[in-house]
């Protein structure tokens, strides 16, 4: 594959490509901004579940990856990852096991993971093995997924953290991303500082989530005496369609640029102004928008599993199409490899998966 023109004829299509001067420019780019705003990336894993794009990461200065399940963090161990935030409630014994045991093995080994019950405070320490699990006290929202629905639900857990052996209290987490307004979040933000101020750590985490409302939260946490813990996770490639709408730098200076790309040839053409594309729901994402044609005068009519039925004149079988996708997140887990592409589709590497 490695020197391969995509079009040449040596690869199979339909495929799905990662140029690489954008995927370095958003990893440079989000790196840059954290930085510049006194805070710490913690890239969110689960988006590309990546040994390759992890080492891109963490070279650029991350402070470590967030992950969502056991699962993902056994991967990401398996990528030589040190540190890892579990952005969720862990309840799985299997996985507790395990993790206990990893901790237990490698003094060096820093797990975070979240927790909003006192039922999970408690599961968490029946499977502690010699070190405690460190949690984060995750304060919610009403009508978003978990977390303490008040500030005095979260105060009262944090204090039966603090009297629970093997688990250690490292902070305060939250997940802004569920939210509409700008206003909706300073409000959610200020909540979070006032959890940080009476938790009353030494050296306290605040973790947010970061992908839609990074320029607010830049604004609103700068003066916050905790370590700011950004998870974005979709930056890393970025999208033509559900991002590219949503992303802070429509807002602010500085760009996000779209990585990931869908080659696919046409089947048919059946009917004048209708053509069948190579290329579906096995191969592209489609929960958070329909994948968004390159070509002019192109429009998607509908996905099915392994094909799409497009309007357009002009096509005939064998033509090439090239496609942007939306919602990164639900894009790499269809693809187990995929060409890292220079500017002429030329292959320069590859980005592996681990699903």
């Amino acid at each position: 594959m490695l020197g391969q023109q995509v079009f040449a004829g040596g690869l199979e299509l339909p495929l799905m490509v990662v140029h690489r001067d954008a995927l370095e420019h958003n990893i440079e780019t989000m790196a840059a901004f954290v930085r510049d705003h006194g805070m710490e990336l913690a890239p969110h894993a689960k988006t590309h579940m990546s040994a390759e794009i992890a080492a891109l990461q963490l070279e650029a200065g991350a402070w470590g990856l967030t992950v969502a399940t056991p699962r993902q963090v056994r991967a990401v161990r398996g990528f030589g990852v040190s540190r890892i935030l579990v952005a969720n409630q862990v309840v799985d014994p299997a996985g507790l096991d395990w993790a206990a045991g990893e901790l237990e093995r490698d003094p060096a080994f820093e797990l975070l993971s979240f927790v909003d019950s006192e039922a999970g405070v408690d599961i968490l320490a029946r499977h502690a093995a010699s070190r405690p699990f460190r949690v984060l006290v995750e304060l919610g929202h009403e009508g978003g997924r978990a977390g303490c629905r008040s500030l005095d639900q979260l105060l009262s857990l944090v204090s039966y953290v603090q009297e629970v052996p093997h688990v250690e209290l490292a902070g305060v987490a939250g997940y802004e991303g569920a939210l509409k307004t700008a206003d909706d979040v300073r409000k959610y933000l200020d909540l979070l500082q006032q959890a940080v101020e009476h938790v009353r750590l030494k050296n306290p985490i605040l973790t947010v989530g970061g992908s839609q409302w990074f320029d607010v939260i830049g604004r609103e946490l700068v003066t916050t005496q905790a370590r700011i813990l950004l998870r974005s996770g979709a930056y890393v490639t970025h999208d033509d369609g559900y991002y590219r709408e949503r992303t802070p730098f429509n807002r602010i200076d500085g760009e996000l640029r779209p990585a990931l790309e869908v080659w696919a040839h046409v089947l048919s053409t059946p009917e004048p102004g209708l053509a069948v594309v190579g290329m579906g729901k096995r191969d592209a994402p489609y929960d958070e928008g329909l994948p968004v044609p390159r070509r002019d005068g192109v429009t998607i009519v509908k996905m099915q599993d392994q094909q799409t039925v497009v309007h357009a004149d002009g096509l005939k079988p064998g033509d090439l199409l090239a496609f942007g996708i939306s919602h990164p997140c639900t894009a790499f887990d269809k693809w187990r490899v995929l060409p890292l592409v220079d500017r002429d589709y030329r292959v320069v590497g590859q980005i592996t998966t681990n699903f």
